[in-house]
């Protein structure tokens, strides 16, 4: 099964383009629960309600090597027929690709990864030598100041065009990537605008979608959008916002009431278009 595939069929049977950020903070997490016991909770909690669950790499690394073998622990609580992407950012030479994406796919047994594409295709290549597997490019970004960088203009993918910004120009790039594997971008909520040029400039790409809940982004634009030409939809993401919807013993409870509304609310506006 393709990531595409188990994707679609993760979200036609819980009605679902909710991916669930484990991103968990030991600060945050209340007391005596571990972080294995604490994601194994919020999964068990919404496993009905989700797409995708995105486990980010930097809130396991800050925990030195217990913190990897937490990560893995978490992945072994996901069910398998749910996608997992591992949210990374790699970005390197292709002799250090090769072995991020042997880490990814083979030691923890991700779906997909999310990857800089900045270091050019050779940097890329390694991932998507692994069928049934998935890269996420980065294109625009939900922070804040995603502006300074991924809104340069460049030359265009075509020559005779204009010069684009560079996230139209990946998502240009990712359209001609070819593997074993598939290409998806990363395309932030908050700047609606560049969510909108992105799809144009590739209707085929799967998209993750951050920046719902926290960071304020918009819940219609994209799941006006997020949908591809294939008709699968986008992995909307939120982490904080169902994560620690509580911060006391019922946290998992107030985790489900949030994905359920959350999941809930994107259904309704993609009805409203």
């Amino acid at each position: 099964m393709t990531f595409s595939e188990k994707l679609r069929a993760a979200q036609a049977r819980h009605l679902s383009w909710l991916c669930v950020g484990l991103d968990p903070d030991p600060a945050k997490i209340p007391a005596g629960w571990d972080v294995v016991a604490f994601n194994r909770a919020i999964v068990e909690a919404t496993r009905d309600l989700v797409c995708a669950y995105k486990p980010n790499l930097a809130f396991y690394l800050a925990r030195g090597s217990k913190g990897i073998d937490e990560l893995a622990q978490t992945f072994a609580t996901i069910p398998r027929d749910i996608p997992i992407v591992l949210d990374a950012k790699f970005g390197d030479i292709e002799s250090s690709a090769r072995g991020y994406a042997r880490f990814a796919f083979t030691e923890l047994g991700a779906d997909a990864v999310t990857v800089s594409p900045y270091l050019g295709t050779d940097a890329l290549a390694p991932f998507l030598e692994f069928s049934n597997r998935a890269i996420f490019l980065l294109a625009h970004t939900s922070n804040a100041s995603a502006r300074e960088v991924q809104d340069l203009l460049v030359a265009a993918h075509k020559l005779e065009a204009l010069p684009e910004p560079l996230s139209i120009h990946v998502a240009h790039l990712a359209a001609e990537l070819r593997g074993a594997g598939e290409t998806g971008l990363v395309v932030g909520a908050t700047f609606p605008e560049q969510l909108h040029d992105t799809r144009l400039a590739n209707a085929r790409a799967i998209f993750l979608i951050p920046g719902i809940g926290a960071q304020g982004g918009s819940l219609r634009d994209a799941a006006t959008f997020g949908v591809n030409a294939d008709g699968i939809g986008p992995l909307i993401n939120a982490s904080r916002a169902i994560l620690y919807a509580a911060r006391d013993q019922n946290f998992a409870d107030a985790a489900r009431i949030a994905a359920q509304q959350l999941r809930d609310d994107i259904n309704a506006a993609r009805k409203s278009f």
